[in-house]
């Protein structure tokens, strides 16, 4: 009898229909076809609508901030913190700290660039060090899950992971890089908007910048689009697909101990959504309750970091100077060499030798404040060394 009860209990319940064989608005038909409910059309229509927002923000943001860098320009020769290349390294590092991402940094790299305020060298360096910083809120999710979770080493050793792995490939890459771009092998790329993509955008957000233009102090535009740029961001990460480590964490499958599926997973992680902040943030929930080791993560973290160049692309394109793709460009092809190179050749002693890092950094605490403070103390000391090493041209 017991059984049998158990039996009738576990039977789907029939949604009855509307009384002409149709199917209920909110549930399925009788030939088993699932009908829309309104709130899911409604649902997708406001997904739409804030990609066309973000995307109208983001241009807009591009174009004000090449309008008031020019402004700032400049003020900036005499300011002692753009002195040089080390400078820049140092503050696009902490600058990504400060919004908890790259990309706006990055951007802010090419718009100084664009209006002739830093040299192409102190721009490489400016993008690199945006990189450098932009896994900080991984760490900074990391601590949050610690807080709640028991599994402790696991939350804050993927935030530890994120940012080891980000200096062993983005370290040897500005060195790499640099080298690609004084080469003169991307002399001849200028992917720059052509006039017709210039005329629409003039046609399409001139009359935004012209009103910022009349309403604000022109140095003032450069850090409004700042703000902008960073809310485009936001509502990208909102709306693009979705990388809920808590809701997907039961379709684990055992491919994620395959280095190179999870390698290009984490490449279309951060090119999908267009930042590295969110694709490596999924992964702290997943390694907090289990269902992901932290060195099965390592491939995903080298793939997502390699494809997280793609906004910044885009943004040295809409401005007007070609030497600013050229940088972009040179740094996403050093990257990508260093990021295959490790996978291929090297990918037992690299995840040993990290893992052995991560394990030491996050055994006990005043080990884990020593790696958070010397997150800080290395890009501050890049800006005092860079201080004392003066202007050079």
């Amino acid at each position: 009898m017991t059984k049998e009860k158990s039996t009738i209990d576990e039977r789907p319940t029939v949604v009855p229909g509307n009384g002409s064989g149709g199917a209920d608005a909110d549930g399925p038909s009788r030939s088993g076809v699932t009908v829309d409910r309104p709130s899911s059309w409604r649902s997708r229509l406001t997904k739409l609508g804030s990609v066309a927002a973000a995307l109208f923000l983001f241009v807009l943001a591009i174009q004000l901030m090449k309008k008031g860098a020019g402004a700032i320009a400049p003020r900036l020769e005499g300011s002692g913190l753009f002195d040089n290349a080390v400078q820049t390294l140092g503050l696009g590092w902490l600058g990504a700290y400060l919004v908890l991402s790259g990309s706006p940094i990055a951007a802010t790299s090419l718009a100084f660039h664009d209006a002739g305020a830093i040299t192409e060298l102190q721009t490489f360096s400016m993008l690199s060090g945006s990189r450098l910083g932009a896994s900080f809120i991984v760490l900074l999710v990391g601590f949050i899950y610690a807080i709640r979770s028991p599994n402790r080493r696991e939350s804050l050793g993927m935030g530890v992971l994120a940012l080891s792995m980000t200096a062993i490939v983005y370290i040897p890459g500005i060195a790499l890089g640099y080298g690609i771009l004084k080469s003169g092998f991307l002399s001849g790329v200028s992917w720059t908007a052509s006039s017709q993509v210039q005329g629409a955008i003039d046609g399409g957000w001139g009359w935004a910048v012209s009103f910022a233009e009349t309403s604000l102090p022109a140095p003032l535009l450069f850090p409004v689009g700042l703000g902008v740029i960073l809310i485009s961001f936001k509502l990208l990460d909102q709306v693009l697909p979705s990388l809920d480590g808590e809701r997907h964490a039961d379709t684990r499958g055992h491919w994620l101990k395959r280095p190179w599926p999870m390698f290009f997973l984490g490449s279309l992680a951060a090119l999908l959504t267009l930042s590295v902040s969110v694709a490596l943030t999924v992964l702290v929930p997943l390694a907090s309750k289990g269902y992901i080791k932290r060195e099965e993560a390592i491939p995903y973290i080298a793939g997502a970091n390699m494809t997280t160049l793609a906004d910044t692309l885009v943004a040295a394109m809409l401005l007007t100077r070609a030497s600013g793709v050229q940088v972009v460009l040179a740094q996403a092809i050093a990257v990508g060499l260093i990021t295959v190179a490790y996978l291929a050749f090297l990918y037992g002693p690299l995840k040993r030798g990290i893992m052995a890092l991560d394990e030491w950094v996050v055994r006990t605490n005043p080990r884990l404040w020593l790696f958070v403070g010397l997150l800080f103390l290395v890009p501050l000391a890049l800006l005092v060394v860079g201080g004392a090493i003066g202007p050079v041209g």
